[in-house]
């Protein structure tokens, strides 16, 4: 049996997907773009909050409810590739990197359920 702290120094070495997902509307094409440190909990994460109500974007959860759950997907973008020397502020790198695919897809209004932030 291993002890806590071997177990701990696995799970330091397990690398997560790390980059920038959409949740696509399929019915009307409207997307949602987000990021995160773990691309597969982050899937989990979102229905969780959508199918409880409780999502802090008002009108992705308004059209979930109203359309369903089937009927919106989840996609990864954008991959930030790790290698073992890296130490990277992984945080900082997957914002920027969804800020760009903010900028390029314009997910606005009726292309897309995010709201454009003030500069």
């Amino acid at each position: 049996m291993k002890t806590r702290k071997e177990l701990r120094d696995e799970y330091r070495l397990i690398k997560f997907k790390i980059g920038v997902f959409q949740i696509r509307n399929m019915l009307n094409g409207r997307i949602f773009i987000g990021s995160s440190l773990d691309l597969v909990a982050i899937w989990h994460a979102q229905k969780l909050q959508l199918d409880a109500g409780m999502h802090s974007n008002e009108e992705l959860q308004k059209d979930w409810k109203l359309y369903g759950r089937e009927n919106f997907s989840y996609e990864i973008l954008e991959e930030i590739k790790q290698t073992d020397q890296m130490t990277s502020d992984f945080m900082k790198e997957v914002k920027t990197l969804e800020e760009l695919m903010i900028e390029e897809l314009q997910p606005f209004d009726s292309k897309g359920y995010n709201r454009k932030r003030n500069r």
